[in-house]
């Protein structure tokens, strides 16, 4: 079981770099599979088609907030670890990702009949989200008045609708510097009062 998962996150990162490099439009199948070193068979039991592999962006970035997971400063306010988490993903998505390939993503999610990961509450993304909010309600920093879901709920729209903005406007200013900034004024209401 494990070794199958390991195929299909090789392929899915071999994948992106691909689309990162050379663009989505530019990048076969057949190069997706050269570069994970398997075979035609191996990518279709994973995958229907390239177009699949927009949805699962976010698994993407599940990678990146487990190694974030283990390296933000476990005495750190709780409300802080928010803004290290969004800060993450907006430079994260500045500057290793092509615009029309984060925008093409979330047209994918818009239009997708399956599974929409970008939601999926398994994911490690909404788990850290669940245990930071949870943490700072313990300790005081975030308000707890409002259940941890409803919190997780305004964060993630926040933050997907600062990308979405972001795409939109075609990356006309720096999404790292502009969404901390209104992440910080959105998410005020929900910091514990001193």
């Amino acid at each position: 079981m494990e070794k199958k998962q390991n195929n299909r996150i090789k392929i899915l990162n071999a994948a992106w770099k691909l689309f990162g490099e050379k663009g989505y439009d530019e990048t076969t199948v057949d190069e997706i599979i050269e570069a994970t070193n398997t075979s035609k068979g191996t990518f279709y039991h994973y995958f229907n088609s390239k177009e699949d592999l927009l949805s699962l962006f976010s698994y993407i970035f599940d990678e990146r907030y487990e190694e974030l997971s283990v390296k933000i400063d476990v005495d750190m306010n709780s409300y802080d670890k928010l803004f290290v988490l969004c800060a993450e993903c907006f430079s994260t998505i500045e500057n290793d990702y092509p615009l029309d390939l984060v925008a093409r993503m979330y047209s994918a999610h818009l239009f997708s009949k399956n599974q929409k990961h970008l939601l999926d509450k398994n994911r490690t993304y909404y788990k850290l989200l669940r245990r930071i909010i949870t943490e700072g309600q313990e300790r005081g920093h975030i308000r707890d008045d409002m259940a941890p879901a409803e919190i997780i709920k305004m964060y993630t729209i926040a933050e997907r609708a600062l990308v979405y903005d972001w795409c939109i406007c075609n990356g006309e200013y720096s999404l790292k510097e502009y969404g901390c900034r209104m992440m910080e004024m959105y998410l005020y209401k929900i910091k514990a009062e001193d």
